[in-house]
């Protein structure tokens, strides 16, 4: 039996072939990658225990693979940063974004071994707790009303066997209720595949969407999901030219692998996610609207965590219990006051901001009970302020900036519904022209360029 697969990614050679030799002598199965493309290649084919990652690479950076992974989906292989020049900002934001450990060049071997096999085992106890608990994005926890209706909904339509597309907002969990379907219908027993849209490119997408027969036989995604479930995560990031790619495959009902012969049928159930108002952007963002045509015969609205606050201190506690049990971090719980006020926050990205506040508050330690003043110096970073209002976190500010915060985004939508005539304007909010026109001024809302009755 082989050992653990661990992937190697980094942009020097001998880096990568010392590793290589080092981590093979110790039984490990090793793969390595020069780049981020070769790294999104080989997860592709085959799913690692374990990533060694370096940040500063040509291409595309450590740290936004690391983002581009963690957005997909918590899938139980941990990933360790490496980095000759790394900063304390840096390793932060590694550890924000879900990596394991952050491991200084030159790189201390008997460090990095020890590093490995935390990493491996903490891995193991993340997919046996998955297992026995269910995976932090598998089930989608809540017992809000919305959250019943939505289970209802998603255990109705998991034995159908049509596409569904999956529209909310990044964060939201979108990918936590295609797993559910997935788990819930026939196809429980065969393989999830996730393609992460932005990741594919023309230059091998057709590769990694079918395969190849000649310079070596891989399978591609497509094969892979075979009688199970492919999965796309954010369809409007897909290249024109991969698009023309499915819209052929899920059109013939069949591909054919890079210089192979025989088509091979495509099986697998379609499941895809997109941000709100796709429909309305086909044009804008390039999305062809036949591809949209076979990924929306079903649709399934997931909701913002903010329209279900009620279920976020169920949330809080299962983060805490599931990474006590699958990582052993200390166990901490939050107090009543900092429940309330996280109940109260706008969540702008959503169940996977939470999942990560939970994970710094743990990682960073202290007293058994989390605070509130605790969590406010957590959200003390300031939300942008062209961030719709239900996003922006108005509780974090002194009363007179809430109320031009809120005064200006209200203003703005309502002329927005006037047509922007400020004449309709002021009668519809019930203002006097001119103390309009001084108010519009002072929260900075540009309406020069608008018409007037």
């Amino acid at each position: 039996m082989s050992g653990p697969h661990i992937l190697v990614v980094d942009d020097e050679a001998d880096i990568r072939g010392l590793l290589k030799e080092i981590l093979s002598e110790e039984g490990y199965e090793v793969d390595v990658a020069a780049n981020a493309a070769q790294a999104r290649a080989s997860r592709a084919r085959q799913l690692p225990d374990l990533v060694l990652l370096d940040i500063w690479m040509p291409d595309v950076d450590g740290i936004t693979l690391l983002r581009e992974w963690s957005a997909a989906a918590a899938d139980g292989c941990p990933v360790v940063m490496m980095s000759g020049h790394g900063t304390v900002e840096t390793a932060v934001e590694a550890t924000r974004l879900g990596a394991f450990d952050f491991v200084e060049k030159p790189l201390s071997l008997a460090k990095l071994l020890r590093t490995v096999e935390r990493a491996l085992d903490a891995g193991r106890r993340h997919r046996q707790s998955a297992r026995l608990l269910g995976s932090p994005l598998a089930v989608p926890l809540g017992k809000s009303k919305l959250l019943q209706q939505l289970r209802a909904e998603a255990q109705q339509i998991a034995t159908n066997p049509s596409p569904v597309l999956l529209v909310g907002e990044p964060g939201s969990g979108r990918e936590a209720f295609a797993r559910y379907l997935h788990e819930r219908g026939p196809r429980a027993s065969a393989p999830f595949v996730s393609l992460i849209a932005s990741s594919l490119r023309d230059a091998d997408a057709e590769a990694r969407l079918f395969g190849r027969e000649d310079g070596g036989k891989t399978t591609g995604a497509l094969e892979e999901a075979a009688n199970g479930t492919l999965f796309i995560h954010e369809v409007e990031d897909l290249p024109q030219g991969v698009q023309r790619l499915l819209v052929g495959a899920f059109e013939s009902g069949q591909f054919t692998r890079i210089g192979g012969a025989e088509p091979l049928s495509f099986r697998a159930r379609l499941l895809s996610s997109a941000q709100p108002g796709i429909e309305q952007r086909v044009a804008n963002d390039g999305l062809r609207r036949d591809l949209l045509a076979h990924l929306n015969v079903l649709i399934m609205r997931v909701p913002p965590l903010r329209e279900y606050a009620e279920d976020v201190p169920d949330l809080l506690r299962h983060q805490v219990d599931r990474l006590v049990d699958t990582d052993g971090l200390p166990f901490r719980r939050f107090s009543v006051a900092a429940q309330n006020r996280l109940r109260n926050y706008p969540w702008p990205d959503n169940v996977r901001e939470l999942r990560h506040l939970v994970h710094r508050l743990l990682i960073h330690g202290g007293p058994e009970e989390i605070r509130l003043e605790e969590i406010e110096r957590e959200l003390a970073v300031q939300t942008p302020h062209d961030e719709p209002l239900v996003k922006q976190d108005l509780l974090a500010l002194p009363l007179r900036e809430a109320r031009e915060q809120f005064e200006r985004a209200y203003l703005q939508q309502q002329l927005l519904l006037c047509n922007g005539k400020v004449g309709q304007l002021a009668k519809r909010v019930g203002m006097e022209r001119t103390h309009l026109y001084r108010k519009l001024r002072s929260l900075g809302v540009d309406f020069r360029n608008i018409s007037e009755d």
